[in-house]
């Protein structure tokens, strides 16, 4: 009797777009694999539980249940389904963000080489696709979940769970938050629009991934034969960066911008059309933590079409002014997937708290140069220097480096490190790579190399070991840990550590600072990078307490961050974008 081999993988048909974008009429589909795993109503696995409870209405939708075939493999219910179906199916609209999610844990986990963990302590993240009735969708730690609400349009009910690039970002939230989770707390306007800056730049990138749209998206006057665009060329003018700039593929959530009247333009945010300038930063709507967001996902976005671009100039054919439509997606698609991985793995470089966009910026360039030295083929590198330049962000590397913006070695940095080498003396090499108790004590015993204060609360956040394949094709093994410290104390203290009291502060008001790092080791457990923003950093520290005072954040009643979902309704309800961050 022939045994059957298990299927590591299913197919799910999901939209790969937003519904709003239509070719010849027809919403964009696709069928996606992702991991083949026995799934309870919902669907329900291991990772992604989707509860369809309807908050407003009090309803619980009936859960989508997976039918095994005869011979034990997988189907999928709405494989031949019409548009209508899948746009008013509530279990379709079940398996669609089941099957999102799913692939956008998987390409995290991929550029990072690891498992990744939620930020709320459990392993499964619940997902509602009917949370709601309100134009909003926000990912909750203290829920523990994904919630998409829906509204009538001009054209029938919108559901933010049929929009692709909605999913994405709210998903990429929530491992964001598992793996930097100080990144929520109140810091500085870079720090606040991280968390939404970074989550449109995985949304945008991770539409390349599906070829078929790409290629309908590009030159979309080409028009349609069965599923595919007609003409097998590209205009040459449709690849152009300005070209590039204005595309569908390059606009967030299309269909609730349309439908929303406060929000201008066709979708709620097109990054890439906002003209270079280093005025932006110092500007007061860009204090508003999803218009400072746009200040990461321009740079990244036109670095992205700078070289799209460019690749695609040597394909133009002189006589005809075209080029093949195949080649263009095929090199946008891996240009993507380069940047999208650069822009993942970045997170392990990063510090774990007062994080701004010029430090983001050397953690993309180091982790990019650890695992591919060559940068060659696409200057990647070269290109996100310019591009954040235009935006008034430099890298804050230190200087010294042979590459503009990497981080140094500690042994290098004898300014930050004036006592000389660590020590491992007494450390369990296993353990340091998984025990946070084995890092504390790395930590501990030295404390006076790594610039850490005495009398600080201490505490490592994580722990993470990494396997990558390096450009040679051998396995790049690391391991990061970051840790945190913590101190309370009076404002009148505050200049004892060269800090400023903000104007106006009264004396005997209760701060708290907060100063880190992200340490990253080596396969023999030796300190590659120490990646830190230190307590005793009193310029950092003088600049956070400042803009906290400014926006309130010291104001009787006033906690942490507002949530998520505050943050979306904020911005969907701005005029303009001018609205101030607050803090409640």
């Amino acid at each position: 009797m022939t045994q059957r081999v298990p299927v590591r993988t299913r197919k799910l048909r999901i939209i790969a777009q937003d519904p709003a974008v239509r070719v010849a009429g027809q919403i964009l589909t696709t069928t996606v694999e992702v991991p083949a795993e026995d799934l309870q109503p919902g669907p329900w696995g291991c990772r992604v539980q989707v509860i369809d409870y309807d908050s407003s209405t009090g309803v619980l939708l009936k859960p989508l249940e997976d039918a095994p075939t005869e011979d034990g493999g997988f189907s999928d219910p709405f494989e031949s389904a019409s548009d209508h179906t899948l746009l008013t199916n509530p279990q379709f609209h079940a398996q669609n963000v089941y099957a999102i999610v799913m692939l956008t844990l998987a390409r995290f986990e991929h550029a990072l080489g690891r498992r990744i963990a939620w930020g709320f302590g459990g392993h499964q993240i619940k997902v509602a696709p009917h949370a709601f009735a309100d134009a909003n969708a926000f990912y909750s730690r203290r829920d523990e979940g994904l919630f998409f609400g829906y509204f009538p349009g001009s054209q029938g009910t919108v559901f933010a769970c049929l929009s692709h690039d909605v999913v994405v970002h709210e998903t990429t939230h929530a491992l964001l938050d598992g793996l930097r989770e100080r990144y929520t707390d109140p810091s500085s306007p870079d720090q606040a629009g991280f968390h939404e800056g970074f989550a449109d730049v995985v949304a945008l990138l991770s539409v390349f991934a599906i070829p078929e749209v790409v290629g309908l998206l590009v030159d979309r006057a080409a028009g349609v034969i069965d599923g595919r665009a007609s003409s097998r060329r590209v205009k040459a003018k449709t690849v152009t960066p300005e070209a590039l700039r204005q595309s569908t593929l390059l606009a967030l959530a299309k269909e609730m911008g349309q439908e929303m009247a406060e929000v201008r333009g066709a979708a709620l945010r097109q990054s890439a059309t906002l003209t270079p300038s280093t005025k932006y930063k110092d500007e007061e709507e860009f204090q508003e933590a999803h218009r400072r967001g746009e200040l990461l996902v321009a740079p990244m976005m036109n670095a992205f079409i700078e070289v799209w671009s460019g690749r695609l100039e040597a394909l133009i054919q002189k006589a005809t002014g075209d080029l093949d439509r195949d080649r263009v997606v095929e090199e946008g698609a891996a240009a993507a997937d380069y940047l999208l991985t650069m822009a993942i793995r970045a997170l392990d470089y990063s510090m774990p708290v007062h994080m701004d966009y010029r430090d983001y910026l050397s953690a993309i360039l180091t982790a990019d140069r650890e695992i591919r030295p060559d940068d060659s083929k696409y200057r990647f590198r070269d290109h996100l220097r310019a591009s954040f330049k235009a935006y008034g962000f430099e890298a804050s590397a230190v200087e010294g480096a042979d590459e503009p913006g990497i981080w140094l070695p500690p042994k290098e940095d004898l300014a930050v490190w004036p006592k000389g080498k660590f020590t491992n003396a007494g450390i369990h090499f296993e353990g340091l790579t998984r025990d946070p108790e084995e890092v504390f004590r790395f930590i501990w015993q030295n404390r006076r190399a790594l610039g850490v204060v005495e009398g600080a609360y201490t505490r490592v956040l994580s722990v993470r070991p990494c396997v990558r394949v390096g450009s040679d094709g051998f396995l790049l093994r690391e391991t990061v840990a970051e840790y945190i410290q913590i101190i309370e104390l009076e404002a009148r203290e505050l200049p004892r550590m060269k800090i400023e009291i903000p104007e106006g502060m009264p004396k005997d008001t209760m701060v708290t600072l907060y100063g880190g790092a992200a340490l990253v080791f080596d396969e023999f457990g030796r300190v590659k990078f120490s990646i830190n923003n230190r307590l005793s950093h009193h310029v950092r520290q003088t600049n956070r307490l400042k803009y906290l005072w400014q926006y309130g954040f010291f104001d009787r009643g006033a906690t942490q961050l507002r949530r998520f979902s505050q943050l979306h309704r904020m911005r969907a309800g701005a005029m303009d974008g001018a609205v101030r961050e607050e803090w409640h």
